[in-house]
């Protein structure tokens, strides 16, 4: 009886474990944290005014939120992928822009 017990609970910690695995996004959050990255050094540069740095932090929020609402069901699907790289290639073009565009901060 022990014994049905024990492997009924390793079970369910290993279903629950594969349940957590899925909604793993290391290459999204590691993307997210070196575009943030690349925001802070352009405002330390001076290569982004307030006004780019506001709205290139909204579009991260914007990604943040993505991301967030994919892995709520517990699984972050192909598509759920594809629309957040997506997003973060519009970001970071719109980082680079916004960072070699000239402007007098």
């Amino acid at each position: 009886m022990k014994h049905v017990i024990w492997s009924a609970a390793l079970l369910s910690v290993c279903a629950s474990s594969v349940a957590f695995a899925q909604a793993e996004t290391p290459r999204i959050d590691q993307r997210q944290a070196n575009q943030e990255r690349r925001i802070d050094q352009g405002i330390a540069s001076g290569q982004l005014n307030e006004r780019e740095a506001i709205r290139l932090n909204n579009q991260q929020e914007h990604i943040n939120n993505l991301e967030d609402k994919a892995k709520s069901d517990g699984v972050v699907t192909k598509k759920e992928r594809a629309r957040i790289r997506h997003a973060q290639d519009r970001t970071s073009r719109h980082i680079a822009r916004q960072k070699h565009d000239r402007q007098q901060r």
